[in-house]
């Protein structure tokens, strides 16, 4: 009698997806973007992932075109398409504060059609998020600069906008402010910051499997504020901006675990990897 393998909820398929893209966003994107299934699963299996969920998320992101099987070295694994290489560099952009940090006076502004159906709305306004638009209403969103991404996000939708590049004849501060729930967003910051400080306080690099754990945690925590803070330049930021500490934290918890880190991924992508040990 054939055994009934239990299907896997769908939250945990879509946080094995989020997590796979932490993970070739954060390292193997630096690296040639590609890895074995078995790499891949021992990557997260510290993080609470088994083979199943891995195995079933990375399905689905073939299937999404972030994804593509090819033949490595060591058996057949699965590299990055053009597409998700450029999401993950502009997503990568922000999250490590690699891009210009200038600004020049000017708003890319994007008007869409009349509202579609509820469903394709939200999914269009969380893309639109992600790549750094703000909602000035519901058909006019903008952004501090332009993104890569727009027009390919917008031909997925099958949503024809009209896009231009301007100054604000008003105040540039007042407009962010309008787009952006700046002070709500100031106080996620703090928020951020306090609740990981004891959490990340507690890892060292002893135990590289541990360490890349947390590693995940904190950037999948980190990574949520892509969804809400565009990347505004300091002018049009409040004074003693909360952002500027929650980064610094970030990239400092970061460095300091990077060396157990690359271990723990050189091991994996070696083919060994040093497990997690428990009590």
């Amino acid at each position: 009698m054939a055994r009934t393998v239990a299907a896997l909820p769908d939250s945990t398929v879509v946080r094995a997806r989020s997590a796979l893209f932490d993970v070739f966003g954060g390292h193997l994107r630096q690296r040639d973007g590609s890895a074995t299934i078995a790499a891949l699963v021992r990557l997260l299996e510290p993080v609470g992932f088994g083979a199943p969920a891995i195995r079933t998320a990375v399905s689905r992101m073939v299937r999404q075109g972030w994804l593509t099987p090819v033949r490595l070295p060591d058996g057949p694994g699965y590299a990055l398409t053009g597409r998700a290489e450029r999401r993950l560099d502009e997503a990568g952009a922000r999250i490590y504060r690699t891009g210009p940090s200038t600004w020049d006076g000017r708003w890319h502004v994007v008007v869409l059609p009349d509202p579609r159906a509820r469903v394709a709305r939200e999914r269009l306004s969380s893309s639109l998020r992600l790549l750094g638009y703000g909602p000035l209403g519901a058909s006019t969103w903008v952004s501090p600069r332009p993104s890569a991404e727009l027009d390919e996000v917008l031909a997925a939708e099958g949503v024809s906008a009209q896009v231009f590049h301007g100054p604000h004849a008003g105040s540039d501060a007042d407009l962010a402010a309008r787009a952006w729930d700046l002070t709500g967003l100031g106080a996620r910051y703090r928020g951020f910051v306090a609740e990981w400080s004891p959490v990340m306080s507690a890892v060292d690099g002893a135990d590289p499997a541990a360490a890349f754990a947390a590693n995940q945690r904190l950037l999948s925590a980190w990574r949520k504020f892509l969804f809400q803070d565009p990347g505004l330049p300091r002018e049009l930021l409040p004074v003693d901006w909360p952002g500027a500490v929650a980064a610094d934290f970030f990239d400092t918890q970061t460095a300091r675990l990077a060396a157990a880190v690359t271990e723990f991924l050189d091991g994996c992508l070696a083919g060994g990897g040093k497990q997690r040990t428990t009590a």
